[in-house]
């Protein structure tokens, strides 16, 4: 049975192993800092270039408060008000018609919006280099632009609808200005309005001032509703909640440009807003001109009628009865008469099935039964009892319809006087001169962060794409060898060695204190200790092969400094330098490569003595490379090879071999049959896991077994799990 303890421990092992994975990521990523800083300063030299480039803009707004409005007829009585039911305007609706060319319109030909003027010679490096460009300024007078070598300022400038959206280009001449589009050329005057004859059609411009001689100015003639996709693009208008308020915006280059037209637009609006509020008015009041003579005309028709009745009758008075009949009469007619006013002013905005307009109808059709009664009982009296209360009931009439009519138009006369619109402006536009882009602070912030983003994904892109050797414990799982020794890169040294006039040292030399020296030691410990017991028949050396996968993992480094850590301890030992193409070792003894290995092969008169040097190291002789062959991989499969390493093993303790890399030619695996014990050198952080484990099968092909890795160069710091961060070392540090 498993107890949660040995759960625990059977967990254990995963979660380090994840653990381990998810810091070796994290100390890839920081020892690769250079990589992310370099990408985070690119990022922020962008970022401080895109935020100069990029032109500032400014912003101007305005308030404007829709009140509600009345569609109708409220001078013509109380009744028709209540009939026609109050309809505020709808923000929404306004805000629609802010942005339509009817309002828009007026204030580009105000303002001469649809000039465009453009200064060629300013290109990217100038905007970068001056962080603002001058832009043009629209007033009632002129279109005006700012140049580094004077004014552009063109106070008209019409043209043909097929020169619409056509770039022309004004250049100061010596009696005037060129105006010309690369096909026609015009000759001008300034301060004049002159009128040229193209193929395309005519143009007129007015030009007032240029800048210098032989320095080009853009001009076109934008279409209205291109000019008016411009403004309304740049224009934002939104109702503030459910207030009935109007916000409105205008962004641009220019604080004093954007607040001027802006300005111009709510004037134009709210200018329409009250002609729109006054028509219904205007309407009514001509419609009441065209009825009141006709009107007058009637009631004095009925009044002559009934004073020649009277004077022929001797004026009859009728009794009580006829005179309420006759008042009911005159009130009835007088209803109708209003109701059909009322009805005929609705008819000019509804049609017959309109609620109101059959509203209306019912009344009038009650009205007239009623007066269908009254006249059955008028019947009833005698004639001229009749005849009389009908001219006295049409002078009644037709005198209180008279009257009204000039009450009211007296009325609407008073109310259109005093009548304004149902827009009110809250604010007006007002510069404020403070810039809403581009958040440069924003900008190089995300310019940097995105840069060390970027960085950091190239990092863990490379290491997907190239992974390299760092970890010991993953060598050896996809390997199958044991790494037997990790050496410390010697920051000494490499700081030495990055002159290109120095000689390259051994450690001894340099930094006999330092970790990769004890590492070497250590190694050299390793070797001693897991060498065969019984050597080869006739041989008495140990001989040792370092050999690596590609050529600048050290392999050198790691066979001179072992040799002399060897001599150390008072054995005779010899380097050999095998790899006769590229080898290096002469430069680290300060020998020359001449009567080497390879001159050993090719001239019968070199012997071993020949060949064999003396170094300033007690103990420690070397064969250098020698002359190139033509073809190093058959000489050391020769016989006369093995004939030099009998003899050399009968002279020294250790012999250690530099082989070329196992990738490059197929020299380590003729000369392992030599060795005792055969060491693959990489480079830590450098070399390709891939091809490490690539050459390890190799010789394992060639039945070639590999004793050890030595992970050379190994990095020290935190950021690198597996250096050694010692912050000591054996031994005197002085």
């Amino acid at each position: 049975m498993v107890t949660n303890t040995d759960k625990k421990n059977l967990s254990g092992p995963t979660e380090q192993k994840s653990d381990g994975n998810i810091l070796a990521l994290l100390f890839s990523i920081l020892r690769s800092w250079k990589t992310i800083l370099f990408f985070g300063l690119l990022g922020l030299i962008i970022g401080v270039l895109y935020s100069r480039y990029e032109t500032t803009i400014y912003q101007s707004s305005a308030l404007i408060h829709i009140e509600a409005s009345s569609k109708g007829v409220s001078a013509l009585g109380s009744g028709i008000s209540e009939l026609i039911p109050s309809d505020g305007s709808a923000a929404q609706t306004e805000a629609q018609l802010i942005q339509s060319r009817m309002v828009i319109k007026p204030v580009i030909d105000l303002l001469h919006l649809s000039v465009r003027l453009n200064d060629p010679n300013v290109d990217a490096i100038d905007k970068i280099r001056t962080n603002n460009i001058h832009t043009q300024n629209n007033t009632p007078d002129g279109v005006m632009l700012e140049t580094e070598s004077g004014q552009v300022e063109v106070s008209q400038f019409n043209v043909s609808k097929d020169y619409l959206d056509k770039s022309f280009t004004l250049v100061r001449s010596d009696s005037g200005f060129t105006l010309s589009n690369g096909f026609d050329s015009f000759q001008g005057q300034f301060n004049e309005l002159i009128r040229f004859r193209g193929e395309n059609g005519t143009i007129e411009i007015n030009v007032n001032d240029l800048p210098a001689s032989d320095y080009p100015i853009s001009i076109t003639k934008q279409s209205l509703q291109n000019t008016t996709n411009a403004v309304v693009g740049a224009l934002t208008v939104a109702e503030v909640g459910t207030t009935g308020i109007l916000a409105l915006s205008m962004i641009g280059p220019d604080q004093d440009q954007i607040t001027r037209i802006l300005r111009e637009i709510v004037v134009s609006y709210v200018g329409q807003n009250n002609s729109r509020g006054s028509e219904e008015t205007t309407k009514t009041l001509e419609f009441m001109e065209t009825q009141i003579p006709v009107i007058k005309q009637n009631l004095e028709e009925s009044e002559a009628a009934f004073n020649q009745f009277r004077t022929e009758n001797n004026s009859i008075d009728v009794n009580q009865e006829a005179s309420l009949l006759v008042a009911e009469n005159a009130r009835i007619d007088n209803q109708l008469s209003e109701l059909r006013l009322k009805k005929a002013d609705l008819t000019t905005y509804y049609t017959e099935e309109h609620p109101l307009v059959i509203q209306i109808n019912d009344q009038i059709a009650q009205l007239q039964s009623r007066i269908q009664v009254i006249d059955s009982r008028v019947e009833e009296l005698p004639e001229i009892q009749r005849e009389f209360l009908q001219l006295s009931e049409d002078v009644g009439i037709n005198r209180e319809i008279y009257l009204s009519m000039l009450k009211n138009y007296q009325q609407l006369q008073i109310a259109k006087a005093g009548q304004i619109g149902f827009a009110r402006i809250i604010d007006t536009p007002i510069s404020t001169y403070r810039a809403i882009a581009p958040k440069k602070s924003l900008i190089i912030l995300l310019s940097l962060l995105t840069g060390l983003l970027l960085g950091v994904m190239a990092v863990l892109l490379k290491n997907m794409i190239r992974s390299v050797v760092k970890d010991p414990e993953r060598l050896e799982a996809k390997t199958g060898v044991p790494v037997i020794a990790t050496v410390p890169r010697s920051p000494l040294l490499t700081r030495l060695n990055k002159n290109s006039k120095t000689k390259a040292r051994l450690l001894a030399n340099a930094d006999n204190h330092s970790l990769s020296y004890e590492a070497i030691k250590s190694l050299r410990t390793h070797l001693m200790f897991s060498m065969p017991k019984d050597s080869r028949t006739g041989q008495r050396a140990k001989v040792i092969l370092i050999t690596g996968e590609s050529p600048g993992v050290g392999k050198s480094f790691i066979s001179a400094n072992l040799s002399e850590v060897f001599a150390q301890l008072d054995k005779k030992v010899l380097i050999m330098d095998a790899d006769m193409r590229l080898g290096e070792l002469h430069n680290v003894f300060n020998m020359d490569q001449d009567n080497g290995l390879a001159d050993y092969f090719q001239k019968d008169s070199h012997t071993l003595v020949d060949i064999v040097h003396p170094t300033s190291m007690d103990n420690v002789d070397f064969i250098p490379r020698g002359k190139q062959p033509h073809n190093p991989a058959s000489l050391l499969s020769s016989d006369k090879f093995d004939t030099l390493m009998i003899e050399l093993n009968a002279h020294y303790d250790y012999i250690v071999i530099d082989s070329p890399p196992v990738l490059a030619a197929s020299d380590a695996i003729i000369l392992s049959r030599h060795a005792d014990k055969v060491l693959m050198v990489t480079r830590y952080d450098d070399s390709i896991e891939g091809q490490l484990v690539y050459a390890i099968k190799q010789m394992n092909k060639a039945n070639v077994e590999v004793d050890g890795i030595v992970l050379n160069d190994v990095k020290q710091g935190l950021m690198s799990k597996y250096s050694y961060n010692y912050s000591y070392a054996y031994g005197d540090n002085q």
